[in-house]
């Protein structure tokens, strides 16, 4: 009760609406629990919906995702077991049941000429029949929900990757996509490429027209760069805020800086428009850094190239692409 007072209080002087995600932040800043995510804070002013946003997504739901991660983890071993342990179970049940089909058949041809005793071993044997038949059902749903939760669980991971609002992958998964093109050198002849976009102006956006026409721009980037025709490999997502990036493996300079080009050129297309005349109020643009994988580069030397060329892109009049 003494952190709740607290952490509402806080909430309290400054302008983010109290939302369960802004409540995550503040508690955790004031209970202590996380020190990069008190650093952040602390370094800002007045906190807007946007920021307690960045900060969660930067301190909070980064660890959540790593929590869940490992739980799929280790919930997918789990289940792979449990499938094995099924069809061998399945397999034993089904042998189990022709021998006990075959004995049947010999003891039905005896009860004529045996004892009572074969009577009561020939129904104790039916008996046991329609018992494995039962069993076998019972594993055989099993096994079919176990490939039903494995599905929900690779698609509870996909998810995990998505930025719900764009549609395309969030920072973790861009991460993760990074990390994979870069663990294998590029074909011959072909190299590794970033490009790095940013909307032009999105904080007058948001500052003129409000955070729900900012949301929706951010959803119209995310359209456009699902529209784009999707060269082997490439994947996009929402690097973080307005900046989104696309990765672009075993490719060549020239296909990037046109698919870079082919986004700026479609993003024109996202036009904001007055709501009672329709008259068009302004065009979005965005501006665009490419950069190409050098041996020996780490991931941050691609990204510091991509940045540098996109920095001069905006430093040069924004809507256009620039090659590091």
């Amino acid at each position: 009760m003494a952190l709740l007072r607290q952490v509402l209080a806080l909430m309290g002087r400054h302008d983010a609406a109290l939302t369960p995600t802004a409540f995550a932040v503040f508690y955790e800043h004031v209970a202590g629990l996380n020190g990069p995510l008190s650093a952040a804070l602390q370094a800002q002013g007045r906190l807007d919906d946007g920021a307690v946003q960045r900060l969660y997504q930067d301190h909070v739901a980064e660890q959540s995702l790593a929590d869940a991660h490992r739980i799929q983890v280790d919930m997918q071993r789990v289940m792979t077991d449990i499938a094995q342990s099924a069809a061998h179970t399945d397999r034993a049940a089904g042998a189990f049941g022709q021998t006990l089909d075959g004995l049947g058949g010999v003891l039905d041809g005896l009860q004529a000429t045996l004892c009572p005793e074969i009577d009561a071993a020939r129904m104790g044997t039916q008996a046991m029949r329609h018992s494995v038949q039962a069993l076998q059902d019972q594993v055989r749903a099993g096994q079919r929900e176990v490939q039903r939760l494995r599905g929900d669980l690779a698609r509870s991971r996909s998810d995990a990757l998505m930025c719900p609002l764009t549609g395309v992958l969030n920072r973790r998964g861009f991460e993760e996509r990074l990390q994979a093109m870069l663990h294998q050198p590029p074909a011959p002849e072909q190299v590794h490429c970033l490009v790095l976009i940013d909307i032009d102006h999105f904080k007058r956006v948001n500052d003129e027209h409000g955070h729900p026409v900012g949301d929706r721009v951010l959803q119209g980037l995310g359209a456009v760069l699902r529209s784009v025709p999707a060269e082997p490999g490439m994947a996009c997502a929402r690097y973080g805020g307005e900046e989104f990036a696309i990765l672009l493996p075993h490719t060549q300079l020239d296909t990037a800086v046109r698919v870079a080009e082919a986004v700026r050129h479609r993003t024109h297309g996202i036009r904001l428009r007055h709501r009672d005349t329709q008259a068009v109020a302004c065009t979005i643009t965005v501006s665009a850094g490419v950069a190409a994988w050098r041996a020996g580069d780490d991931p941050e030397a691609l990204l510091a190239g991509a940045d540098a060329a996109l920095y001069r892109s905006k430093a040069q009049g924004r809507d256009r692409v620039m090659v590091a």
